[in-house]
């Protein structure tokens, strides 16, 4: 999973409006990559945290305006610049300008299909103006520490910067519960069952003691060219801000979603329970997956993938030698004390020995490389339970990208599983494609930083499959866990639809999870609490994955001896995150270049 700061502004495509080039290209269209350059600067100035996790530090010192009147404004502003695309003739572009007009133009229409749904409501599809701005997996307090970690702390004027942007915090954060009231007046709340963990995530950043805080974690270090004095001010400026700004005003915003929001919230689990409804969860399917596929169809994708996989995992089983059934066999891995770590440092030492053997094997599968480095670090303790996950370096490489592995729950990962959950958050998965897409040369600036989760989550799922053909997987139960991992996806796809369309309990979900995948209890019910508050999003992995494993095989049979598993994988990437059906349209192009010139 991908914790980036527009995590949540996708892109939707009704229609690409892309069509491969039959003569020469005219070069890039001046007019059109201004228009893109403005509308990316002015994204960073909007949302001020998108710029500093992108590496661009100008607006270090706010954060967002979450309120009703910005929330309009931004919408304004997006009818206006989708009327501004109009006016370039897509005949006359050169074909990537095609594809970024394509892009953008579709980014404008998703943001106005999801706004007529939400009416006169104070909500809207940019990254936080929607309906639900916190759960257990997103919201300030997910937000900010992220900040911490991304700033650059050179100089008292950073540290001064920082001190400022803490100072907005309240705010802020009045402002979302802002936002929330108007959801309890409107209807639009998410399932109480699924958001219970959050006020007991906000206690770190509420407590008496605010230097156990994430937000105060920049001050318990300086760097040696700061003087002592300097030193002294600031640790006394962010103990005097975060005491008597910050952790009041989350102590009373905790207190708000104890007291108000979470009995407000619904007993209902459905996206297409909401006021919406069922218009609601279709259009989060398009958004997630850009394919016009419904959930019906979705959910029996699903049941066949799952299917497949059992078979596949029941002959792993046989070929360890086990003597049972495959529920017998799951249960002899869960309970061998030696598939657990003990501490958290083994467990990223383990981590890390991985990753340096998938980075030996990478040359192997692609052309060309990006060089951005990535690290390995734990997840924050206030984060507790939730899924591991990949922050994306700057946008500039100068700063690495993180996979964040929770150490909170030993018990939650066995060592069989590291190997599929390695290579999906770094390489190849996340962090080879994320930081692939930023180095690219020539492409407007928010293509190199696009995300869709069909294509991203997709291409992590792909990454998952290579690990046999780099080595990985060589003993049984890794090579189940590898499996467990792909059943995890599939399951999604059924358990998803099952949950928003067609009327499945939540214990009904995660015992489908469990029963299906081999995953814990404490995990499934994580993982079926997020699909429950982010509708949509779990069916983009397995889905973008089929789509990238079908091009692979239409490439391989239309060319051949001709085919190169190298040139495919940088042809699927070197475009930057594209819908699918656009990505189909771009792999189609180059297969006929190679054919016909090769």
């Amino acid at each position: 999973m991908i914790v980036r700061i527009f995590a949540l502004t996708l892109v939707v495509f009704a229609s690409t409006g892309y069509a491969a080039p039959l003569a020469p290209p005219p070069a890039s269209n001046p007019a059109l990559h201004a228009l893109f350059e403005r509308e990316f600067k002015r994204a960073q100035a909007e949302y001020p945290e998108f710029a500093t996790l992108q590496g661009v530090n100008t607006f270090n010192d706010r954060l967002h305006d979450a309120s009703q009147e910005a929330v309009a404004r931004r919408k304004a502003h997006g009818k206006a610049v989708l009327k501004e695309l109009s006016r370039f003739d897509r005949k006359k572009l050169s074909a990537q300008d095609q594809i970024s007009l394509a892009m953008m133009t579709g980014d404008l229409r998703r943001e106005e299909a999801l706004n007529a749904l939400y009416g006169d409501l104070p909500f809207g599809a940019g990254f936080d103006d929607g309906w639900l701005r916190i759960s257990p997996g997103w919201g300030p307090h997910t937000v900010l520490p992220l900040l911490a970690k991304a700033t650059p702390f050179g100089n008292a004027r950073d540290y001064e910067n920082y001190l400022q942007r803490l100072s907005a915090i309240p705010r802020l954060l009045a402002q979302t519960r802002s936002a929330l009231e108007a959801g309890i007046k409107s209807g639009w709340v998410p399932p109480r069952v699924a958001m219970l963990r959050v006020p007991g995530q906000l206690a770190t950043f509420s407590g008496s003691d605010v230097t156990a805080t994430p937000l105060y974690a920049p001050f318990r270090q300086f760097g040696a060219a700061l003087a002592e004095n300097d030193k002294k001010r600031l640790v006394d400026a962010a103990t005097k801000v975060l005491a008597e700004k910050v952790h009041p005003a989350f102590a009373q915003f905790r207190q708000f979603l104890e007291d108000t929001y979470l009995p407000a919230c619904s007993i209902e689990l459905a996206a297409s329970k909401l006021p919406a409804g069922m218009p609601y969860y279709e259009q989060m399917i398009r958004i997630m997956t850009t394919t016009s596929l419904s959930a019906g169809e979705i959910h029996a994708i699903g049941g066949q993938e799952v299917a497949r996989i059992r078979a596949e995992m029941d002959k792993v089983a046989d070929l360890s030698g086990f003597k049972g059934s495959l529920a017998q066999f799951l249960h002899s891995l869960k309970t061998n004390p030696r598939m657990f770590h003990a501490t958290a440092e083994e467990m990223l030492t383990h981590y890390r020995d991985i990753a340096k053997r998938a980075d030996a094997e990478l040359p192997k599968l692609f052309a060309e490389l990006p060089r951005l480095p990535y690290g390995i670090r734990p997840m924050e303790p206030y984060e507790g339970d939730n899924a591991e996950h990949y922050s994306g370096g700057a946008l500039d490489g100068s700063r690495a990208g993180f996979f964040e592995a929770n150490t909170n729950n030993l018990a939650r990962r066995a060592k069989y599983e590291m190997e599929a959950i390695l290579l999906h958050e770094t390489v190849p998965g996340h962090h080879l494609q994320i930081a692939r897409a930023q180095e690219l040369k020539g492409l407007p600036s928010f293509r190199r930083d696009a995300g869709y989760v069909a294509y991203s989550e997709g291409w992590a799922l792909y990454a998952e499959s290579l690990g046999s053909e780099m080595g990985m997987y060589k003993d049984p139960a890794s090579r189940f866990g590898q499996l467990s991992a792909e059943m995890w996806r599939a399951c999604r796809l059924v358990i998803d639809t099952g949950l928003h369309a067609f009327g499945w309990t939540r214990d009904q979900a995660i015992g489908y999870l469990t029963d299906n995948a081999g995953i814990s209890e404490s995990s499934a019910i994580a993982e079926v609490d997020r699909y429950i508050l982010w509708p949509g999003q779990a069916l983009g992995y397995k889905i973008g994955e089929l789509k990238i494993k079908a091009l692979r095989a239409k490439a391989r049979q239309a060319l051949g001896d001709k085919f190169d598993l190298r040139r495919f994988h940088n042809a699927v990437l070197d475009d930057g995150a594209l819908p699918l059906d656009l990505l189909e349209a771009r792999i189609d192009h180059w297969i006929a270049l190679e054919a016909a010139a090769r």
